[in-house]
Formats: C-alpha cells, structure tokens, sequence
C-alpha cells in the first residue's frame, strides 16, 4: 500500500481542508536526509507528522462544538511512540506509527462522515510517518536505506493538531493537548 500524505497531501486539496495530525519534530531529521537526497520528494508544507484525519472538516465549519467532539476521544497524557521500520512501495517511504492506531480510530469513529484519505487505502488506513513520496526508484532505495540506518527513534507526543490549508500552505488551526 502507498499510503499518503507525505508533507502534505498527494491529491490536490483545496484551500478550507482540514487535517487531524500528530507533529513528530524528533522525526524531522528523517525528512531532512530525504530531502537531501531528492528534494522533490519531501512536500512543503507540514513539518514530520502523522495523520489521524485527512481530510477532516471544511475549515469553516469546525468550530468549539466540533472540536470538543473532538476532544473527548482523545487519551489523557502523553502517547509514547517507537519508529522503528521503514516501509517502501515505488517511490513511497514511510515510517509505520502503529502506536497511533487507537488513537486514529476513536479519531474517525467520532467523524464516521469524513472517510480517511477520500477511501483510497480502505476504511482503516495504517497511521505512518511519510518520509519521502514519488521519489525516483534510486533515491526511494537510498532514502530508505538512510531512513533505517536513523532508526529508532522514541518519541512521545502530548498535542494533536488541526491544520487546514490556506492559500499560502497548511498552517496550524487549534491545537489539542492530550490532557482534560
């Protein structure tokens, strides 16, 4: 499977779409060896994350209501994660981050309307790290070999974060602490 997005999503999304994403800064050093190796293969945008929801709502009709639904299907205190294998298919590199399945599951069971990734990868698509996307087949190979040589990485997180796309990039909406 080619899950996607990487930086941001594959498909054309539109200005108003929305995301539910986890940041993972302690991954960015992954996505700086990828770019380092084929630029074009790292997507402006959002820096290291994982996604939970994409696409989630339009931006103008998530307000506190929507985003108290939201809040109570998340943990209380922090999620410990473990990146520790890397995952190629053609120019696809991710990181799997199945630490963050529950989480991603109570995510779109409080939204069943928003169906992850338009239904593409089937109803329940791996949470994972997207390190490099449509790279060229030498630099996917060198990118993942670079990729499994940095791993593990361990890491926790203790946020989620709404991003929405603007017509400038994605850019940080709310944030939501794992915390009630």
């Amino acid at each position: 499977m080619n899950p996607r997005p990487a930086r941001g999503p594959a498909k054309a999304a539109t200005a108003g779409t929305t995301a539910v994403v986890a940041l993972l800064p302690d991954a960015e050093p992954l996505l700086r060896s990828a770019a380092g190796t084929d630029g074009q293969a790292v997507r402006p945008g959002l820096p290291a994350h994982a996604t939970l929801l994409y696409p989630w709502l339009p931006a103008d009709e998530v307000d506190e209501s929507e985003l108290h639904r939201l809040r109570l299907v998340l943990p209380v205190g922090p999620v410990r994660l473990g990146l520790a294998s890397v995952e190629r298919t053609g120019g696809f590199v991710g990181v799997p981050v199945p630490e963050l399945s529950p989480l991603a599951d109570a995510v779109r069971t409080a939204f069943p309307a928003q169906v992850p990734y338009g239904g593409r990868f089937g109803p329940r698509p791996p949470v994972h790290l997207t390190v490099a996307l449509d790279a060229d087949p030498r630099a996917a190979d060198d990118i993942a070999r670079r990729t499994a040589a940095a791993l593990p990485v361990t890491t926790e997180i203790n946020t989620l974060h709404e991003a929405g796309l603007a017509p400038t990039g994605w850019q940080g909406l709310a944030e939501l602490p794992l915390s009630h």
